[in-house]
């Protein structure tokens, strides 16, 4: 099985039993770990946690870092080899200097990072002052934090980075997010009901014993779904009361016969989606209509999680293209989209320059023929925006947290 590394991973000393892996480690309980070079680790698997425990060691021994990936094989009961493949490393860039003399090596520069979406470029080291200076090419690429993709599309070098980052090691992660996303998959039914409530915006009732009710209350918009804990649920007044959609809580394995079904799988599949990128009612009301949410249909799912990725990933690539611009100067969207090259189409890109035109980016000023004024230099627009919204956000009021539906005892 492949897995890779992720920053909680690192700092934990461990690793998440997503869903792929349940049929790995299958039991709680020690474990041992075989590494590459024969060392093994005593590790400790806590399926209730979702977590393996005890990797540091490992991690420390193959210097492995996030992106890393992990191949465990399952050699017997308890027993695991476990092969660490490291991240590749740029490429040196084309230079035009004698072979007589070193080659600068580029170094990767993060431009900035989220749980889910890093935006990474490589830069050419400055020359020392009276050597020969040759052009830098810099590759800019959005890529998940899961994975590293080749470049996208070659830029002209900027002597300085886009926007200054910290090393990886140095960067203040969001608390928010870092739980969000180190944070276990509820066990309980009842939990995982309620934390999917909180992430896509249902309202989450229980009308009776065994039965739950998720309303989407969103005017003409509206609708409601009406699950079945189990099939002792089915016979109780409360299931016959109705609503738009019906559905029995199962598992993959189980196929009722003329009832609708949300498999338990594939529900801990849809929060840890909603976890990546916002799900709406909106979005899931058609697969409550088609009757059967199983893996297939959370996967489908994904898709649409991967296209909001996406989405952000292109305006991120298109905000390192212009921050390659000086301030104050003509940028054309027909040369833009030429350096771009595949990495954004032509129709998002006109969508995005347009974005920026309007508040609160106002980094661009239209002109005609295609081409726009860039107001300032991107680090700045961006450090004006991050202040802006940090002020809004400081004269927000904290809503009270609405109290987590009990279920009606039997």
């Amino acid at each position: 099985m492949r897995y890779i590394i992720t920053r909680p991973c690192l700092q934990e000393g461990s690793l998440r039993l997503l869903k792929y892996l349940d049929g790995t480690f299958p039991e709680s309980g020690p474990a041992q770990f075989v590494g590459d070079r024969g060392r093994e680790y005593t590790v400790q698997v806590d399926r209730a946690a979702g977590r393996v425990w005890g990797l540091r060691d490992l991690y420390h021994d193959g210097n492995l870092g996030v992106n890393d990936v992990l191949m465990i094989t399952h050699l017997a009961p308890g027993r695991y080899q476990v092969e660490a493949i490291v991240k590749p490393h740029p490429a040196p860039l084309p230079s035009s200097r004698l072979a007589s003399e070193p080659t600068p090596e580029a170094r990767r520069v993060v431009v900035t990072a989220t749980p889910h979406v890093r935006e990474v470029r490589l830069e050419q080291p400055r020359p020392q002052p009276g050597a020969a200076e040759t052009p830098a090419t810099v590759r800019a690429t959005v890529t998940p934090a899961a994975e590293t993709r080749p470049p996208l599309a070659p830029v002209q070098a900027a002597p300085t980075p886009l926007v200054p980052v910290a090393p990886d090691s140095q960067r203040p992660a969001s608390p928010r997010s870092e739980a969000q996303a180190a944070a276990p998959i509820p066990t309980r039914l009842e939990d995982q009901l309620a934390e999917l409530s909180r992430l896509t915006g249902y309202r989450l009732t229980f009308p009776a014993p065994g039965v739950a009710r998720l309303a989407a209350e969103l005017g003409a918009h509206g609708y409601t779904v009406q699950l079945a804990l189990n099939g002792d649920a089915l016979r109780t007044p409360a299931w016959r009361e109705g609503a738009d959609y019906a559905a029995l809580i199962t598992t993959e394995a189980e196929h009722p016969q003329n009832l609708h079904r949300l498999t338990r799988e594939a529900l801990a599949a849809l929060i840890e989606h909603a976890r990546l990128a916002p799900l709406s009612p909106i979005d899931l009301r058609g697969y409550w209509k088609a009757g059967n949410l199983d893996l297939a249909s959370a996967a489908s799912i994904s898709e649409l999680v991967g296209a909001h990725l996406a989405q952000r990933g292109a305006f991120s690539f298109v905000l390192l293209t212009l921050a390659s611009q000086p301030a104050h100067s003509i940028v054309s969207a027909a040369r833009l989209a030429e350096r771009l090259g595949s990495g954004v189409n032509t129709a998002e890109l006109h969508s995005i320059l347009d974005t920026l035109t309007r508040a609160p980016f106002l980094a661009l000023t239209p002109l005609p023929g295609g081409q726009y004024l860039l107001r300032g230099e991107v680090r700045d627009l961006l450090a004006d925006l991050a202040e802006y919204a940090d002020g809004v956000r400081r004269r927000l009021r904290q809503p009270a947290q609405p109290a987590t539906p009990t279920p009606t005892p039997v």
